[in-house]
């Protein structure tokens, strides 16, 4: 169970690594999001072969691989629309005008598909005994340009260092449990429920991905997000095939 902890800590520490660079340096909008890029790259491997595949292969012709596909993005799509009308729009983009009353939405939106990936960690944990290098790797990275442009918000908006990297640590730790509740909750599961918890988080991940992080990278980073997307794409499959060979 601690090894569930540590594992979700690291994967979300780069959410306080990003708070304190954009704290401390001054970014690029095009930096930021080539890194967006990447991260989104890696999320989509993790997606296709981490989660889905794996939840078809253990529960093929049930349905539930389906239905926790569907259910995952239709569930973020409305927690995105309803954290929208509370006034927070993409909680990476860094055109959006800060104001104190919009960080409570902009970080329930960071959470929301920070702690299914967390989820996930602590279940493949608890399946396979050890956990997903690509998996780790793109939640890690994934993190990092959000953190950053959450951060830039923030700042612009008066908030101070303390405050903001305080606040980037509070949201690793809750994602930290979130691995300690994959690896408990589903160790006696059954297959065709815990191919349906790895949609579920997939389903998630794929909306944030069409709605926030590939939208935003193209936006700043222009004709280099796909670039960086297939780069990052082409690592996590690398990494995906090193652990299997």
């Amino acid at each position: 169970m601690l090894g569930a902890f540590y594992w979700g800590l690291l994967a979300t520490s780069s959410l306080i690594i990003g708070g304190l660079i954009a704290c401390r340096f001054s970014l690029s909008k095009q930096t930021v999001k080539i890194i967006m890029a990447f991260g989104a790259g890696t999320l989509i491997s993790a997606v296709s072969y981490e989660l889905i595949f794996e939840a078809v292969h253990i529960a093929r012709l049930t349905g539930f691989p389906a239905m926790g596909l569907f259910t995952g993005a239709f569930a973020f799509y409305g927690s995105d629309l309803l954290i929208g009308r509370f006034g927070a729009g993409n909680p990476v983009d860094m055109d959006a005008s800060p104001h104190s009353k919009l960080v409570v939405p902009m970080i329930l939106a960071i959470i929301l598909d920070g702690v299914p990936e967390s989820i996930v960690i602590g279940l493949g944990i608890a399946k396979g005994g050890a956990v997903s290098l690509a998996m780790l790797v793109a939640v890690f990275i994934s993190n990092l340009p959000e953190a950053i442009a959450g951060s830039i918000g923030m700042k612009a908006g008066g908030a101070s260092r303390h405050k903001i990297i305080l606040l980037w640590f509070a949201i690793a730790l809750l994602c930290a449990l979130a691995s300690i509740a994959g690896y408990s909750f589903f160790r006696g599961v059954s297959d065709h429920w815990l191919a349906f918890v790895q949609a579920f988080a997939g389903g998630a991940i794929l909306m944030m991905l069409a709605n926030s992080m590939i939208p935003e990278a193209f936006k700043h980073g222009g004709k280099l997000a796909g670039v960086f997307t297939v780069l990052g794409f082409f690592v996590s499959v690398s990494m995906v095939i090193l652990e299997q060979s």
